[in-house]
């Protein structure tokens, strides 16, 4: 693996290396709206292991199908299309749904933000991080693990705002549960789009959710834009193994006919939900990948879609979910191979962890699982800050500290710079044997972008570190999302889109029903 070769042409290579500054000095760094790997993926699987999981997932879908519950529509189109369909479950000849992916599906597309400064690439070699998604708790060291509240999904948007090594603003960040069930999806995405200027996910359960979030951007971006730019995203899960009921299916098709992008995402824990093997549960996951990514292509080809993985493991003595295993980075490496041979970008998970608090396991966990989709050159990692229990909570701490492993990711994949400035000659020559570097007029020169400086490690004295109260990193992080929310600076909204929302969002609560809170 290698860096990109920098432009090395005297005169310009100084002020390159400012130019291209990395996110690496807090709050008064601008973000980059994606991360451009420098480095290339990390393939594990050789030709020979790739067709053979590729023939596997072919076999499974001519031998054993796939069902697609509650949504008679679906199983028309299929049928139309020339798939064998019965009853609900629906079959495939081998090389159907390859066939009908690689003639239209787009392998490199854009999601637009309202700020056109943080439009993201999803494809070829970009990678979007996004926060925890769909945790009904939250957590904080103030406030211990509680029910998440809308004022916890408000504050939580404006602490993923202002951190510059996430490049959007999510979903369901955390569940507000003292709202009704049915109506909840529109206050959170009018805070997403009222707080946060970056591209955010829209509403994944159910046909009509998915409606309330497309006509929702259409008053923010325009109809007629919306038609022909994706600036939502939907994540369409399978119900391991091997099935897709009607609020996916209902939610890929509103999205699909929109012409907004669709994650097509097998949800495995490998021993429960798949096969207690790597091989297995990759056959699987491409099987579901495959004929879920085919519905996209048969209701609007052309339409924006990718493969997505959240493949991990399971402990075989208690059941319980585990991440961070060798097991779940082979997958997901893996599943990047298997997307860049179908022609799609890949969607999958980064920071996940099993543990119920921001310690060593969570962190452990975190760091193995977002260099693995690193590696696996993944296109848009969710749950990339965040996340604990399994997907239970969403914790402020993690989240903190979870932003600085993503800069130092970033970092990383930028690759070793080759230019002039980076190569440093004039300064070794100027500073010779034996003496330091500390004063050269090269360190005075890059001192302050040289290198990544995290916000939550402790490099002091242990004097110094006494004296400063003998905080850990949890306790660190702590202070610092406090001070994130009280320097967070609101990008606005134009009024007459704000009343639109607002207008819409009361018409729409007073069509429905209450319905159940949690």
């Amino acid at each position: 693996m290698s860096g990109r070769k920098r432009d090395g042409r005297k005169g310009r290579s100084g002020n390159r290396s400012r130019d291209r500054a990395r996110d690496q000095s807090g709050l008064t760094a601008p973000g980059r709206p994606f991360i451009r790997r420098a480095l290339r993926p990390y393939e594990i699987l050789s030709e020979e292991g790739l067709e053979l999981i590729e023939a596997n997932a072919e076999d499974i879908l001519r031998d054993t199908g796939m069902e697609f519950v509650d949504d008679p529509e679906i199983l028309d189109i299929f049928r139309d299309a020339g798939a064998d369909v019965q009853g609900t479950r629906v079959r495939f000849e081998p090389g159907f749904c390859r066939t009908t992916i690689q003639r239209t599906a787009p392998s490199t597309f854009k999601q637009h933000a309202r700020n056109p400064g943080k439009t993201i690439q999803i494809g070829g070699d970009a990678t979007v991080l996004c926060p925890s998604w769909g945790p009904p708790f939250v957590h904080d060291l103030d406030n211990g693990r509680r029910y998440g509240s809308l004022a916890d999904f408000v504050r939580l948007v404006k602490l993923h705002h202002t951190i510059p090594h996430l490049h959007h603003s999510g979903g369901i960040v955390c569940e507000p549960v003292e709202l009704t069930v049915n109506k909840r999806h529109l206050d959170m995405l009018y805070t997403h789009i009222r707080w946060s200027d970056r591209p955010f996910m829209g509403a994944f359960l159910g046909y009509e959710r998915a409606t309330d979030a497309i006509e929702m951007a259409r008053i923010v971006f325009g109809a007629d834009f919306v038609d022909r730019h994706p600036v939502l995203y939907c994540v369409a899960n399978t119900n391991a193994p091997l099935v897709m009921d009607g609020n996916m299916s209902g939610a890929l098709k509103a999205y699909a006919r929109a012409n907004q992008p669709v994650a097509c995402t097998p949800w495995t824990l490998a021993g429960a939900m798949s096969p207690c093997t790597v091989a297995g549960t990759l056959a699987q996951v491409l099987a579901e990948a495959l004929a879920t990514l085919t519905l996209v292509q048969l209701i609007r080809p052309g339409a924006p879609c990718l493969m997505g993985s959240f493949a991990s493991t399971m402990s075989m003595q208690s059941g319980a979910p585990t991440f961070g295993t060798p097991e779940a980075g082979k997958m997901v490496l893996a599943a990047g191979q298997l997307a860049r041979r179908l022609g799609v970008p890949l969607h999958t998970v980064g920071s996940l962890s099993a543990s119920k608090l921001p310690d060593a396991q969570s962190q452990q966990e975190a760091v193995w699982g977002l260099l693995m989709s690193m590696f696996a050159g993944a296109n848009v990692i969710n749950h990339a800050t965040g996340w604990l229990e399994g997907g239970l909570v969403t914790s402020y701490e993690k989240t903190v500290i979870d932003a600085d492993i993503c800069g130092k990711i970033a970092a990383f994949f930028d690759g070793i710079d080759l230019s002039e400035n980076s190569q440093a000659l004039d300064a070794i020559r100027e500073t010779g044997p034996g003496a330091h570097f500390l004063d050269s007029g090269h360190t005075q020169a890059n001192f302050r972008t040289a290198f990544f400086r995290p916000e939550t490690a402790d490099s002091n004295s242990f004097e110094q570190w006494s004296e400063d109260g003998r905080l850990d990193a949890a306790q660190r992080a702590n202070a610092i999302w406090k001070k994130r929310l009280a320097e967070y600076e609101d990008p606005g909204l134009r009024p007459e889109i704000d009343d639109a929302l607002k207008d819409f969002i009361a018409r729409r609560k007073a069509e429905m029903p209450d319905l159940a809170y949690i």
